[in-house]
């Protein structure tokens, strides 16, 4: 038997095991060592704030301690890289997005992964609105006056996101091809540092998570326009919708999920998930997610699979369609 079969025969009589194995061939129970949670982006954004708060969370559950490891560039294909050529032992975690997993494969003739096929998802960790917001010295005060803008100024609005591919980026493109106008892009290796060129006057209007942008409304550095779901939100419910400020038919969620390199054993995705399920089940973590307009997600890894699958098909359509290209 040569040694492949004999490690794919150690990863299937680990998936049967409980509990898991942490490595073929180990009799140490998983985890048996610190994990190592990749973020494919800068820490501050809306996929950091999300994994910190519920790493906080999982070190006790696992009795390990997790670290985050951020991993930018290259709208997180550096990250989803490594990430993909990880033991599938269970120790290395990876964040995923919306970008990463189904954008970037259809921007990049060469991303250095395949989301379909070199992980397995284990859950999603929230799904919500996004805000849109511009520089408080922007003459603009509803979504309608900022389309005006980008109109009679072709190409010279500048909004920035955490890179090509992204949610805000995709969002934001979204919104200007819905409403036929065009403005500059910035690419950040975060969201937060996007937004703190905004608050600075060098951008002039941007689409971020609520976790980065709602703090500097408040604090009155950022004026808010509108949220890109398809209802307000109680965080602010004075803030309209995007379809109801004039672009008709106007919908982006953006999610964040959690991933295992491909080949991981079953068992080990099975505790993963329950853990944080249980977490996600308690009353403060609806509370958090309620603070942010997010709906925890929380879903089976089998139903975040479907769920991936389906994002990479409809995703991929609409850059076919949009023409947006990595470059």
């Amino acid at each position: 038997m040569n040694t492949l079969s004999r490690r794919m025969l150690c990863i299937a009589a680990a998936a049967t095991a409980w509990p898991a194995r942490a490595q073929q061939g180990s009799d140490k129970p998983w985890p048996s060592r610190p994990l190592h949670v990749v973020v494919p982006g800068g820490p501050g954004g809306v996929v950091d704030v999300r994994v910190r708060w519920l790493v906080e969370r999982l070190t006790p559950a696992l009795g390990q301690p997790v670290v985050i490891d951020y991993k930018a560039g290259a709208g997180g294909n550096i990250g989803m890289a490594e990430a993909a050529r990880s033991a599938p032992d269970g120790h290395t975690l990876v964040a995923v997005h919306q970008g990463t997993m189904a954008i970037n494969p259809h921007l990049y003739a060469r991303p250095g992964y395949d989301p379909l096929a070199d992980f397995v998802p284990v859950t999603r960790l929230g799904v919500g609105p996004l805000l849109l917001a511009v520089h408080p010295d922007l003459p603009a005060h509803s979504v309608a006056q900022l389309v005006q803008l980008a109109k009679d100024k072709p190409g010279q609005l500048r909004f920035g996101t955490p890179g090509i591919g992204t949610p805000p980026h995709l969002a934001t493109m979204l919104l200007l091809h819905t409403a036929g106008v065009t403005a500059t892009h910035a690419p950040y290796k975060s969201g937060a540092e996007a937004v703190r060129d905004l608050t600075a006057g060098h951008l002039d209007f941007s689409i971020e998570g609520f976790p980065v942008q709602l703090p500097q409304v408040k604090a009155g550095r950022l004026r808010a326009l509108a949220v890109t779901g398809a209802a307000r939100v109680d965080a602010v419910p004075e803030v309209p919708t995007i379809a109801e400020s004039g672009i008709p038919g106007y919908e982006y969620s953006g999610w964040v999920g959690l991933a295992l390199p491909a080949a991981t054993p079953k068992a080990i995705v099975a505790r993963l998930y329950s853990e944080i399920a249980r977490i996600y089940a308690t009353a403060e973590a609806r509370a958090w997610f309620a603070s942010l307009a997010t709906d925890p997600g929380g879903q089976s890894p089998e139903a975040f699979a479907t769920f991936v699958r389906s994002e990479h098909a409809k995703w991929g359509r609409f850059i076919r369609e949009a023409g947006i290209k990595a470059e």
